[in-house]
């Protein structure tokens, strides 16, 4: 889909979002009280709506969550109208504690108008998709597309389109330029002409864009075709062969240099941006709770062993940054030279060192590692921009200088507090391979709903005690 009809869209789904939410609003606070004359406060009431339009507001533009709303089958579609409608609720229930409403707010309502906001908005994002649908199959606006490619390529090319395409794109004919195969028919698409004929057989007929790929032929042998068409007013999207790049490419300028940009992992700066405020909160919080238990588990680690209450050590950030790492000490202060004596009863394969029974933990360091109290103190590492609150996991200097290609891709991102390592049973593992292949998962899958998904999981594991050692 073309930017302007995915802002079109973007913006059409944004207001049919809103409407969902005063509907299931109103909806829920009728429900919950039978009437609107008995509600504590009409205007509390009013003011927290308008706290959800604006919380679904910036979700809707920060996080994206409608990107790929036309290619979502009905699952996904499901999935991302729960998460949507969850982060409403958290931040709503959030919000009204820190503003103090949760008093004279009543909560039935807002438990009501998720169950009834969840399935409004998924019925209206249903009746628009099938209207979009509709629309684009049915009327002559569909953006008229013709492709030219070589016979090597001719029915690679109509498939792969076929599947990427948005539904507002119509493919209504395709060219082979290195042989005369005029009349075919390629996977419903019929070849209209050959290199000889084309620019008369194109000059009558309705075309919007073409696109050009030939990868054993260089720009300059197209330059004449290219030229007709920009002449034509028909736009050309000239496809650049890139075997075996994989990840985000992307055209630009660099100084004055026209490059191609090859990345892997996001850039989505928006959403990053929302990960970095979400991340300034939680480590405020985090650091919150943090002096509470210093008060409590400095004390014991004091009574336990002779030492410092904090441990710190230098751990690699994103790119191959260096920062100090701050956790609640849980070995005794001689661990690191002990570790040598020990290297022979490594339980890990590979470059991270792990062992059960370790004599180095003290005792209320197993407790505090099995309970992940020792990882508070990282809320200021959180704070300060070293870590994030949800990312990989940052590895030692000693491991980063063991580390190849493969191994530093997984540094590409802000480390964080919890990660997918950690909600997969990180006691379980036993291959650094493992870990690593997690967090590769983890950097080329981000977004913002994937990092709420491991914060609850988080949650879940921590209470439960499991994957900790």
């Amino acid at each position: 889909m073309n930017n302007s009809n995915k802002y079109a869209t973007n913006y059409l789904l944004w207001i049919i979002d809103q409407v969902a939410i005063v509907l299931s609003f109103v909806l829920a606070t009728y429900i919950r009280f039978q009437n609107f004359r008995d509600m504590y406060s009409k205007k509390l009431h009013f003011y927290v709506c308008v706290i959800i339009i604006l919380i679904s507001t910036i979700y809707n533009f920060a996080a994206e969550y409608n990107r790929d709303y036309i290619k979502r089958r009905f699952s996904q579609e499901c999935y991302a109208v729960f998460i949507y409608n969850a982060v409403l609720g958290v931040s709503v229930i959030v919000t009204n504690y820190v503003v103090k409403l949760g008093d004279s707010f009543s909560r039935g309502v807002m438990f009501i108008f998720i169950g009834i906001n969840f399935l409004i908005t998924l019925f209206l994002h249903q009746i628009v998709r099938k209207l979009m649908w509709s629309y684009w199959k049915t009327s002559d606006t569909a953006i008229k597309v013709l492709v030219l490619t070589e016979e090597e390529y001719v029915e690679r090319t109509i498939k792969h389109l076929q599947h990427h395409l948005d539904i507002n794109y119509n493919i209504v004919g395709e060219v082979c330029i290195d042989k005369d195969m005029k009349g075919q028919e390629v996977r419903g698409v019929k070849i209209i002409s050959n290199r000889k004929e084309l620019l008369k057989t194109v000059t009558t007929m309705p075309l919007d864009e073409v696109f050009i790929y030939t990868p054993n032929s260089t720009q300059n042998e197209l330059e004449d075709v290219i030229n007709a068409f920009k002449d034509m007013g028909v736009r050309v999207d000239y496809g650049v062969d890139l075997p075996g790049m994989r990840g985000q490419t992307s055209v630009g300028m660099f100084g004055s240099y026209s490059v191609v940009s090859y990345s892997k992992g996001t850039g989505r700066y928006r959403a990053l941006i929302i990960k970095r405020l979400f991340d300034i909160l939680g480590g405020l919080v985090g650091l919150i709770f943090t002096g509470i238990l210093t008060v409590f588990v400095g004390l014991a680690i004091k009574i336990d062993s002779p030492g410092p209450i904090f441990f710190s050590q230098t751990r690699i950030g994103r790119n191959g940054r260096r920062f100090k790492i701050y956790k609640f000490r849980s070995m005794y202060i001689d661990a690191e030279e002990r570790k040598k004596e020990l290297e022979a009863q490594n339980e890990m394969t590979g470059l991270m060192f792990k062992m059960k029974n370790d004599p180095r933990i003290t005792k209320v360091g197993a407790f505090i590692r099995k309970t992940s109290l020792d990882e508070f103190p990282q809320f200021l590492n959180v704070l300060k921009g070293d870590m994030s609150l949800v990312g990989t996991r940052p590895p030692t200097e000693n491991e980063f200088q063991q580390y190849n290609e493969y191994y530093r891709r997984r540094i590409s991102m802000t480390p964080g507090l919890t990660g997918m390592w950690q909600v997969s049973g990180r006691s379980d593992i036993e291959d650094f391979d493992e870990i690593v292949k997690l967090d590769l998962q983890y950097i080329d899958n981000w977004s913002l709903g994937l990092d709420l998904k491991i914060l609850f999981k988080t949650v879940s594991v921590v209470f439960k005690g499991s994957g900790a050692s």
